[in-house]
């Protein structure tokens, strides 16, 4: 596919016409409010992996409504004081994977913590550890339309949720510096990160490359590509149930989180991607609230965005935050 989205000076410009509900904020200080009153209850394992350059830890702790979520904390071997943090979020139905896996970001001399998705892990890579025990309505097979009924039962209030627990989980451990913490992940990882950066007042940068969830309204009508084509299977059969589904959808909205984001940003997009649109791209990085954002295009390119052109990138970006 060549081309297929607007022009490159109309993206630059592109604004989503996701409307943003009264009680956004309000409904997510209720959220994470109602998910503190579960102990983080932060527990690190020690794993042999047989590296000898990066120690790794079996992590779990209390997610939304105190399920136990998975994830991997790296860090350099033998380490002795507080790090830099990466906490990373992972691509659509994939999940933690392996513990020897994914050295990178632990190489650098940063610690490194990777949260597994609830529900996901089955699709892709090494798998996933983390059960969703919470129920909902009828749905398209996949997760985009799980508890679309409303947003107090939609999946991602679950998924975003956990992704600030994982971020108070990984501060809690004595050698990770929590005055140095980072966001990062890409599609639907990058979607996470966004909505962490409009949640975490005090992260110090965050990278979502060629994220997902973002600007539904768009997303839905313009590719029909899965993820976002479940959506649009969703309302095939429940047909006059657009407006329901797009208010749900708007309390997910990246836009709408971007506009509270306070970190400086990297962003990647892609002008061939039609997993997540240019637009959708551009329409939250032209909402991000920090004046300190940059955005990482690449022409020729479908949804592996910029791949290890973009993890360099990301290397060079980062020096100047953590």
């Amino acid at each position: 596919m060549a081309l297929f989205d607007l022009p490159f000076d109309e993206l630059r410009e592109h604004r989503s016409s996701s409307v943003a509900p009264e009680d956004f904020d309000a409904f997510w200080s209720k959220t994470l409010q109602e998910a503190r009153e579960h102990d983080l209850d932060a527990r690190f394992e020690p794993v042999d992996t047989g590296l000898s350059t990066v120690d790794v830890y079996d992590v779990t702790f209390a997610g939304f409504g105190g399920h136990p979520v998975k994830g991997w904390l790296r860090l350099p071997a033998g380490a002795t004081g507080p790090l830099p943090l990466v906490v990373e979020f992972i691509g659509y139905g994939g999940g933690r994977g392996l513990a020897h896996e994914n050295l990178l970001w632990a190489s650098t001399g940063r610690a490194h913590f990777v949260m597994d998705t609830r529900g996901q892990g089955s699709a892709w890579g090494g798998g996933g550890g983390t059960a969703d025990p919470v129920g909902g309505a009828p749905a398209f097979p996949g997760f985009m339309t799980r508890g679309i009924d409303a947003p107090e039962n939609y999946y991602y209030r679950r998924v975003y949720t956990d992704a600030v627990r994982a971020i108070e989980a990984a501060r809690s451990h004595p050698l990770t510096d929590a005055t140095r913490t980072v966001a990062l992940g890409a599609s639907q990882g990058g979607g996470i990160t966004i909505a962490v950066g409009g949640l975490v007042p005090d992260l110090v940068a965050v990278a979502p490359d060629v994220p997902f969830l973002c600007d539904f309204p768009r997303a839905v009508t313009l590719t029909d590509r899965h993820p976002y084509r479940e959506i649009a299977l969703f309302l095939k059969t429940h047909r006059g149930r657009s407006a329901d589904v797009q208010r749900t959808l708007s309390y997910f909205d990246g836009v709408h989180f971007a506009a509270r984001g306070r970190a400086p940003a990297l962003f990647s997009a892609a002008l061939e991607d039609q997993t997540c649109p240019p637009s959708t791209v551009f329409s939250a990085f032209n909402s991000w609230a920090h004046e300190d954002k940059e955005i990482e295009v690449y022409d020729f390119n479908d949804h592996e965005g910029g791949g290890p052109y973009h993890e360099v990138a990301k290397l060079t970006w980062l020096r100047a935050y953590a």
